[in-house]
């Protein structure tokens, strides 16, 4: 079973005003409301894709109230910590000429609600994968991947971890099955400016030496690179597709690459089913849909077969 651990969940208020002129009133010609949360987005997706997984996390008010029904009536499986305090945070995002967003707080976690996320994270078993992707609440320790890991090492759990920064090297020592940062954030790591795949490979190697087995490095439209468990690199590009916003693509390409291995595919094959999928996040107004997934892969495919046989 692939669990996916939000602390930090959210309500994503879309707006597209007309004008954004401040110290003035604006207007919106739409709007649109996504539950948002990088672990949602994973288990979304996953849903998506037929791959079963439980959404674990913290959820408040009627706020929370909205991302649990609305999850559940999707068909995800959901079993998250409530706070009776306090109400799941509002982002606020206006697409206008250029995206501004305002990100809520979002409701302090008392240390009596962090110790039954950790219960029900110790659930969790042999050969099941946790997810541990998203920003971490101010009102716990920065470290609480770390925390989480430690805590349920040695159980022979598959561990997932999509973090910026010290986050991410901090996961490393735990030996996580994959990692995913963007080519952006592989540069402040290592102090660097890659742009393409093959720039980022030699990154991807350093980070695989350092403990993680698989180690993904997103790329956006020049595509995407993987060191896998054995050492071996692979290279998938882009599907052509138009970019219409990059919100949870990253977060796709996760679950495209947890569900296709778990499948039974090639970490090769992986890495274009993960590409598919964060394109198809890309190409759309919300989270990617199964039928535009299976024909971005098909066109990848397509590439790929038309390069093998010059």
């Amino acid at each position: 079973m692939i669990y996916t651990l939000t602390l930090n969940p959210a309500i994503d208020y879309v707006m597209h005003p007309t004008t954004l002129d401040m110290g003035f009133t604006n207007r919106s010609s739409s709007e649109e409301i996504y539950c948002g949360g990088n672990g949602i987005n994973v288990s979304t997706v996953l849903n998506e894709l037929g791959t079963d997984n439980v959404a674990l996390g913290v959820i408040a008010g009627f706020t929370g109230e909205y991302i649990l029904s609305t999850l559940q009536e999707a068909g995800v499986n959901c079993n998250f910590v409530k706070l009776e305090r306090g109400f799941t945070r509002i982002n606020v995002k206006l697409d206008g000429i250029v995206m501004t967003i305002v990100n809520g707080m979002g409701p302090k976690i008392p240390p009596a609600k962090v110790e039954e996320v950790f219960k029900r994270l110790d659930r969790i078993d042999k050969g099941d994968t946790l997810v541990l992707t998203g920003s971490i609440p101010k009102c716990l320790n920065p470290d609480m991947y770390l925390t989480i890991q430690k805590r349920l090492e040695g159980r022979g759990i598959r561990f997932v971890v999509d973090a910026p920064g010290q986050l991410l090297i901090d996961s490393l020592p735990a030996k996580p099955f994959m990692i995913k940062p963007n080519n952006h954030e592989v540069g402040r790591i290592f102090k660097s400016k890659p742009e393409t795949p093959e720039e980022c490979m030699p990154f991807a190697h350093k980070l695989h030496e350092m403990g993680a087995q698989n180690v993904i490095v997103s790329c956006g439209k020049h595509g995407s690179a993987l060191v896998d468990e054995n050492d071996k690199e692979h290279v998938s590009p882009v599907p052509p597709c138009r970019l219409v916003n990059a919100t949870g693509s990253g977060d796709s390409m996760v679950a495209g690459f947890l569900s296709a291995v778990d499948s039974g595919m090639t970490y090769g094959e992986a890495l274009r089913f993960a590409s598919a999928c964060g394109s198809a996040t890309a190409s759309s107004k919300g989270l990617a849909r199964r039928a535009t997934i299976d024909r971005l892969y098909a066109k990848l495919q397509e590439m790929k077969s038309s390069k093998s046989a010059k």
